[in-house]
């Protein structure tokens, strides 16, 4: 069964849901990421994805508190991302409760440093995010396209450890038009042992029900959620 994993973005300590990543397109739906945790903890959610819209933009991590309420006052096992470009990103995120970190845009413009991170951590505490636009990576919140390969960038990370994918179709995100099955299933089948996690354009129960018949292993669902559909 894939494992179906919400998500939280954060922009100025509140939960807000982005279009296409565009800031301009911004939604907000709780002044308070906690009580949304503790919601999708109640329904018997045990992991969530919780993305610091605002230190994506300031290439620093800012909203450390919400994942530090969110950590210590749920049960939830929170991967967090956005904005961990340094070592003591890092170690902020860590000490704030975070169980994995997602790391992208250090991933194109830092490898040596996100190398290191996989070597000290390992693959289950470091993920790799894949953002892409036409398969080319995104990086800096989507606000930068690269023209790194997504295939080739993916398959450099596995050789150096990397066990998790977070692949967000950027065209796709807060779409609600149904999730890129074929990017996935391809991605899967240059690397059938990933733990490739799907993100962007869930709106429905049959969206993770063709993720699954891929293959895929885990999808992240944000604004299917909050708009109810659910």
């Amino acid at each position: 069964m894939v494992k179906i994993i919400p998500a939280i973005d954060v922009i100025d300590g509140k939960c807000v849901r982005l279009t296409r990543g565009d800031y301009a397109q911004k939604k907000v739906y709780s002044e308070n990421p906690l009580e949304v945790a503790k919601q999708f903890e109640g329904k018997g959610y045990t992991r969530l994805h919780v993305v610091d819209l605002d230190g994506a933009k300031a290439q620093h991590i800012v909203n450390y508190r919400a994942l530090e309420q969110i950590a210590t006052r749920t049960q939830l096992v929170v991967d967090f991302g956005g904005g961990l470009k340094t070592a003591d990103d890092l170690r902020i995120a860590f000490e704030c409760g975070a169980a994995m970190v997602t790391g992208g845009s250090i991933a194109v413009k830092n490898p040596d440093e996100f190398t290191r991170w996989i070597a000290r951590y390992g693959g289950d505490k470091i993920i790799l995010g894949a953002d892409v636009v036409d398969e080319k990576i995104a990086v800096s919140g989507w606000q930068e396209s690269t023209q790194e390969d997504l295939l080739p960038f993916i398959a450099g990370y596995v050789e150096k450890g990397v066990t998790q994918v977070i692949c967000t179709d950027v065209s796709k995100d807060g779409m609600l038009q149904g999730a890129n099955v074929a990017l996935y299933r391809k991605i899967l089948e240059h690397f059938p042992s990933l733990y490739l996690i799907a993100s962007g354009g869930v709106s429905r129960r049959s969206d993770v029900e063709d993720l699954q018949k891929a293959g895929v292993p885990a999808v992240i669902v944000g604004k299917a959620f909050y708009e109810g559909r659910m």
